[in-house]
């Protein structure tokens, strides 16, 4: 990119913990400031130059009120390339695990008690960041590691677009040798998921959730028909298929189940 590249770092509806990661790079942290210009990156500053043109916006949250939407289009039409980061980023983040089932201002008023409960800005249906603008890279993970981060930096320091893992979870618990917790009856998520977190849970004894998104040629039917025969109901199924799945998995998941709407 020639000079110091222009970088802002941004936080829409979301737990914040995928720029707390980058924080938290610590060793690593006052060269990356270095190599890159940072002119907004509320987290670790308050010194920010929002009216620059950005060469790269890295933007965690998922669209969830008119405010973020807002603020979305503005940071897309001032950068380069724009990098979602996190699962909320990417998916929609648990927020997002019913998309598109037609009941979200019903949950929301039983929550909220009303659209009017919340008058700092208009409430919307959580969706990724894809949903609305054009996203040239994703760096999956709830929240991502400090590992991933400087990867997906370096190389787009470089000029060159990081490559995400197209394996699932479940090669990495081979790769450590782990006994398979879908054999022993537990409804482990690991070949729907995207691998990278290094298969973090199952090595522990814990099922995969899924929390870093869909792998790309997840079978979802295959899987589903596999937890019905460990005895799992259908219902309780679904439910763990759309905590981390998105709005890809859900329109999946209508399309296996025949739904039409």
């Amino acid at each position: 990119m020639g000079k110091k590249p222009k970088v802002g770092f941004y936080g829409l509806t979301g737990c914040a913990g995928d720029l707390l990661n980058i924080i938290n790079c610590e060793d690593e942290l006052v060269e990356l400031f270095d190599i890159f210009e940072i002119k907004s990156f509320v987290m670790a500053s308050s010194v920010k130059d929002e009216s620059v043109h950005l060469d790269i916006a890295f933007v965690e949250g998922s669209v969830s009120t008119e405010k973020d939407l807002e603020d979305l289009k503005e940071i897309r039409k001032k950068s380069n390339m724009l990098v979602a980061i996190g699962h909320c980023a990417a998916f929609g983040g648990v927020q997002a695990m019913h998309l598109g089932d037609g009941k979200w201002k019903e949950r929301y008023k039983k929550v909220y008690g009303g659209e009017k409960a919340v008058t700092l800005t208009k409430p919307m249906e959580p969706k990724p960041l894809s949903a609305y603008v054009k996203v040239d890279y994703v760096i999956p993970g709830c929240p991502i590691s400090k590992e991933q981060f400087l990867h997906a930096a370096g190389r787009l320091l470089l000029g060159t677009v990081p490559n995400l893992y197209t394996f699932a979870v479940c090669a990495e618990c081979k790769w450590k040798e782990n006994e398979c917790l879908l054999m022993k009856g537990l409804p482990c998520l690991g070949p729907l998921t995207r691998g990278g977190c290094g298969a973090i849970c199952p090595s522990f004894g814990v099922p995969c959730i899924g929390c870093w998104g869909p792998v790309d040629e997840e079978n979802i039917s295959s899987e589903f028909k596999l937890l019905l025969e460990k005895g799992y109901d259908k219902e309780e199924i679904i439910r763990r298929f759309r905590i981390f799945g998105g709005s890809e998995r859900a329109k999946k998941l209508k399309k296996l189940l025949g739904v039409k709407k």
